[in-house]
């Protein structure tokens, strides 16, 4: 990665402080593909040396482009160039088919499938009786080996058979379909917060990292409810794409 700065200098007399200017080459070199998409940055020391500035002018340069989305801190791997991200438009689509779309090896790992009392703070929205059956299940979506999506859904009990090895080969609402329901309109609330332990873990993120959160309650074409669902994604991996009309 340091060949990638091969030939960069920095100017000390410049009024540009010198943090800026590092990040300045290492965002060029990530434009124009010297520093590729979800490869490994060097260290801060390596990086400061091959640039001629202090370890601390350094790690100021980092934090900007972190700030900006650009690299990434990963538990147990270190520094790296974000990952393109994934463009979602604001459609009923699943983020499986749109990862099918982008070209980005969509993979599912099945954490959890139980038949449960549906939580109160769900009932409401799935129009059922408090402690009605669902079946509750979250997985963890890869794009490639990158973990970009923690999605937790609840489902009426009875609305259609779902199977483990259903939710690991394909998207929810492939199965919808696949099983004769039909989905057709959703409300959909996005938000952001830090990320807690246990999500920052599964999803190979640093605690109190920034996540995007998703809250979908989706309906079928006879205006029932199939689907509760709530999701998380590392901030810097998606952006949302939407058309805004003078009414």
């Amino acid at each position: 990665m340091i060949d990638a700065l091969e030939g960069v200098r920095l100017n000390h007399s410049s009024p540009v402080p010198l943090y800026h200017q590092a990040a300045q080459a290492l965002e060029a070199a990530i434009e124009d593909g010297r520093l590729p998409r979800g490869s490994k940055l060097g260290g801060e020391v390596e990086l400061a040396t091959r640039l001629g500035i202090s370890r601390p002018t350094m790690r100021a340069a980092m934090k900007q482009l972190v700030d900006k989305g650009l690299l990434i801190r990963r538990r147990g791997i270190g520094t790296m160039v974000a990952p393109r991200p994934v463009r979602r438009t604001v459609a009923l689509t699943s983020l499986f088919d749109d990862l099918n779309e982008a070209g980005r090896e969509p993979r599912t790992r099945l954490l959890s499938l139980e038949r449960v009392p549906c939580p109160p703070e769900v009932a409401d929205h799935l129009g059922l009786e408090p402690n009605a059956a669902v079946l509750r299940f979250e997985r963890l979506r890869l794009a490639g080996s990158d973990p970009i999506a923690l999605m937790s859904n609840v489902v009426p009990d009875g609305l259609m058979e779902i199977r483990e090895e259903d939710l690991e080969r394909t998207g929810l609402y492939e199965l919808f379909r696949g099983g004769g329901v039909s989905p057709n309109v959703a409300t959909q609330r996005v938000g952001a917060r830090k990320a807690g332990a246990e999500e920052a873990e599964l999803l190979e993120m640093e605690p109190g990292d920034p996540v995007l959160t998703m809250t979908r309650i989706a309906y079928d074409t006879d205006g029932r409810p199939i689907e509760y669902g709530s999701h998380r994604y590392p901030a810097e991996s998606y952006w949302f794409e939407m058309m805004l009309v003078d009414l």
